[in-house]
């Protein structure tokens, strides 16, 4: 449950059985138990999906049809899935050994990954009690895995780690709802011993990462060691175990919270969309409480909070109709925590996504939740006059993308909620610095028209926006990369680099009128219209072309043989074969390079070039 690090919360379970066994001790006067609310991250295709599908599929065979649930189906809520407790009482019968879970159910968040759980929050800390961190069994951790476990250390989320894929292992037998416990007695050796390869080097890179694992039916202290769990979702095996250590963790180390059920409702808006027939709706995960048709509730928007009332409350109807459910809606008039609905009511427009609903029918409740919502809305990133542009949809996203940028140490000038619209175009266009011209998106788009300016050649702004933070920083900092190659080849290409050149032997194809010769180039580079001079300061002439074979180029670097062309030199006259000559520097150009990152051979010609004008002038280039 918690990092090798930390100190240990109490009370301390000891094993499996001490997860799932109610110890029966008094506990503060709350509200009845809800169900934990869990969300499922992980890298991309390591499975997060397929155990969200098992987990909607365990009551299929329970309902009678789509329309008519039986009691103990599972039942999908809005932007959510409940499993109730009988079902899962029998799903993990061999895991419970008799016993039952306290909890209702457990209200699994239908929007998985790193945008829905980096945006929703709940009472300053993350929408979700728990979490389940899928992994590859055979690849290990993955950058959005280490994303992954950064966010939940952030938000001091619990996990269970799901080991998914053991149906990967080679020779590996899955049957569908085995419990681990079972399937592990009846793999072959070879198996086993490959399996035992393969968790060694889980518990080598979690370890990086400052966390203990052990395997769940192992484990000898659950606030010391992370719980992992080996499944296959795809095959359905394992995944008994899974759903009794998350609710089993859940129930052990999180009571008070779960059991904080009385008081003003409190739910996380998920999204504001238009229903046919219903308008402007907001979909809410209820944490708290219950709310009622008609009730006044206080949501928070980008100026602040705002009061509205609930016209009405809806669940879809049937569960296969969750994802789109048109116009088929049943309408409720009361819904208790924790749960899923949609509801529609004045104003909704405004709400932000990922902020927080809050019950206010009373003086004192609105007065509390004002002030709650006032702060809400206040963006907590710290800007500085100079910086990027970031954005995105919810502020929980931008609290996140801001976190990101700070351990990179690059400074923001503007964070903001929603499309990047006229003004972050021009913030972004007016930045002083050329590796501050842009504006990163997290889970939103420009407007029409700015996206036009963004796509345009002639704008300068780069633009990177994505769904999933990695991406986005990735992207970024191989822009910044190449910004700041192309940003050295033009102060290369406006200022005079040092260099040295050597006149080679029987080279010669012109005396005089201009000087045409092979060259090597000795070291640092050569350009045209640049001056040479010999090593005792004298003028030998300036570059008029450079060319290989028939083809005419501007610069010739180290190692480059070239034949130039020197205007006012003659051979004979001062210069002859095997002369070696150096470019000569403006004064004002070598107090620029004093500045840039030159190599070794650069750095002495240079010394060598500003050694010899202040034989004239001793402070010559300061």
């Amino acid at each position: 449950m918690t990092e090798k690090s930390s100190n240990s919360p109490s009370p301390k379970a000891n094993s499996v059985d001490d997860i799932i066994e109610d110890d029966q001790c008094e506990k503060p006067l709350l509200g009845e138990n809800r169900q934990p609310i869990v969300s499922v991250l992980g890298h991309v295709d390591h499975g997060k999906t397929s155990v969200l599908d098992h987990i909607r599929s365990l009551g299929m065979e329970r309902q009678a049809s789509v329309m008519a649930r039986e009691a103990g189906g599972i039942t999908q809520h809005i932007g959510a899935t409940e499993v109730p407790a009988d079902l899962l009482n029998e799903t993990c019968s061999h895991m419970l050994k008799g016993n039952n879970f306290k909890s209702p159910g457990l209200l699994f968040i239908d929007t998985p990954g790193h945008h829905s759980f980096t945006s929703l929050r709940s009472r300053g800390g993350a929408l979700a009690d728990i979490a389940i961190l899928v992994i590859d069994v055979m690849e290990g951790l993955q950058p959005q895995t280490i994303e992954s476990i950064n966010i939940l250390k952030k938000h001091k989320t619990p996990f269970v780690i799901a080991a998914n894929k053991v149906d990967r292992i080679h020779g590996w037998t899955c049957e569908f709802g085995r419990s681990f416990l079972v399937s592990v007695k009846d793999q072959r050796t070879d198996t086993l011993e490959y399996f035992q390869k393969i968790w060694w080097k889980l518990v080598g890179q979690f370890s990086e990462h400052g966390f203990n694992i052990e395997r769940f039916d192992e484990i000898k202290d659950f606030t010391q060691n992370l719980a992992v769990v080996p499944c296959s979702a795809k095959e359905g095996e394992g995944m008994q175990d899974l759903l009794a250590v998350t609710v089993g963790l859940a129930e052990r180390f999180l009571d008070e919270r779960l059991r904080d059920t009385l008081g003003p409702a409190e739910g996380t808006v998920l999204e504001m969309k238009e229903e046919r027939g219903l308008g402007k709706t907001i979909d809410v995960i209820l944490s708290r409480g219950e709310l009622r048709k008609g009730d006044r509730i206080t949501l928070v928007a980008p100026d602040g909070p705002f009061q509205t009332h609930i016209k009405g409350m809806f669940r879809p109807r049937g569960m296969a109709e969750m994802r789109d459910a048109g116009d088929r809606w049943d309408d409720v008039d009361v819904i208790r925590a924790a749960a899923g609905i949609k509801i529609n009511g004045p104003g909704l427009e405004r709400v932000l996504a990922g902020t927080t609903l809050r019950l206010s029918n009373t003086p004192e409740q609105l007065d509390a939740a004002m002030e709650a919502g006032r702060e809400e809305a206040r963006i907590s990133v710290e800007t500085e006059e100079t910086g990027v542009v970031i954005k995105a949809d919810t502020l929980g996203g931008l609290e996140a993308l801001a976190f990101e940028l700070g351990k990179l140490e690059i400074p923001i000038c503007s964070a903001t909620i929603g499309t990047v619209n006229k003004k972050d175009l021009l913030t972004a266009d007016n930045a002083d610095d050329p590796l501050e011209k842009i504006i990163l998106g997290f889970a939103t788009k420009a407007q029409n028209e700015v996206a036009k300016e963004l796509d345009s050649e002639k704008c300068d702004v780069k633009y990177i926006s994505g769904e999933v933070i990695y991406h986005i920083i990735e992207k970024f900092e191989e822009w910044r990369e190449e910004r700041q190659r192309q940003l050295e080849d033009e102060k290369r290409e406006s200022v005079v680099y040092p260099g040295r050149i050597l006149l080679m032997r029987d080279h010669i194809f012109r005396r005089s009128g201009p000087v045409v010769a092979g060259i090597r180039v000795l070291g640092g580079r050569i350009h045209v219209g640049q001056t040479l001079i010999k090593p005792d300061g004298t003028r030998v002439g300036q570059v008029k072309s450079i060319r290989v074979g028939e083809s005419g180029q501007q610069e010739a670097v180290q190692g480059d043989e070239v034949a130039v062309a020197i205007s006012g030199a003659t051979i004979g006259r001062g210069l002859e074969e095997e002369d070696v000559l150096l470019v000569d520097i403006p004064e004002s150009h070598a107090k620029k390079l004093q500045g840039f990152d030159l190599s070794a051979i650069e750095q002495d010609i240079f010394d060598e070039i500003v050694k010899l004008h202040r034989k004239t002038d001793r402070f010559w280039g300061y």
